[in-house]
């Protein structure tokens, strides 16, 4: 089976998911000439749900509550999923895009910046930190992906630190990571290795292609950034569900 068959049968397999939970996936378009990486968020409760995505003057992107007097507590849903500095573009889904983000401007790297945090603290799920890395440099990596889990929702093995390092992008694909491997309780977390996945024609494409992908009940809100290889600005899209 080909690259693109599989990344074809897995978005089919994503589309039939009702809880991936938060995903990300990053690639390469089909010409060639962008990076892109694809993020979501999905929920189940109220608290969950009452989020969007909202586009800073900087570039970089933070969720917020849509309905204030909704917002019961904002320590694991409030935080910048997406951050940038000149030689990386960083995404994950929780507040350690901001450690990824010092980390690496203070001269450390992706993973040690990671040493430092591990899974959510929120009992009996232990969330997985997703985090990916995009270099403007593709030496010695075009890409990393990291997932930071607990053992069968469970602490007493401490904390599971993968990275997935990418030295080539392949056009027209990338690789998928999700907090969960679906919906559940404890929600079970992600498994395995990161799956390929397509990266459609147009940021457009791939932002409606993704968001009709997602289970309609549980989505929130997604965002595709497409970054130009040879200047490494980004184009930034975003479709929430509320407002």
């Amino acid at each position: 089976m080909s690259y693109q068959s599989k990344a074809e049968e897995n978005f089919q397999n994503l589309s039939k998911n009702p809880y991936p939970g938060r995903g990300i996936v990053l690639g390469t378009s089909p010409d060639g000439k962008s990076f892109v990486q694809v993020y979501w968020i999905m929920g189940r409760s109220v608290n969950s749900r009452n989020r969007v995505f909202e586009l800073e003057d900087t570039g970089f992107v933070k969720t917020k509550a849509f309905d204030e007097s909704k917002l019961t507590d904002p320590h694991l849903i409030i935080y910048y999923p997406a951050r940038h500095l000149p030689n990386s573009h960083i995404i994950t889904n929780g507040d350690q895009t901001d450690t990824i983000f010092d980390g690496i401007r203070l001269g450390g790297s992706f993973e040690s910046a990671l040493a430092t945090r591990e899974y959510e603290d929120d009992a009996p799920n232990f969330t997985p930190r997703i985090s990916g890395v995009t270099y403007r440099s593709a030496s010695p990596y075009v890409y990393q992906l990291s997932v930071l889990k607990s053992e069968d929702n469970s602490e007493d093995a401490g904390c599971i630190r993968e990275t997935f390092s990418y030295e080539k992008a392949l056009p027209g694909l990338g690789h998928f990571v999700s907090t969960y491997v679906t919906n559940g309780s404890p929600i079970p977390s992600f498994a395995g290795v990161p799956q390929w996945m397509p990266i459609f024609d147009t940021a457009e494409k791939t932002l409606d292609a993704y968001w009709k992908a997602l289970d309609a009940d549980n989505k929130v809100s997604l965002l595709v950034k497409w970054i130009d290889r040879d200047t490494f600005a980004a184009k930034t899209l975003i479709v929430n569900k509320l407002g």
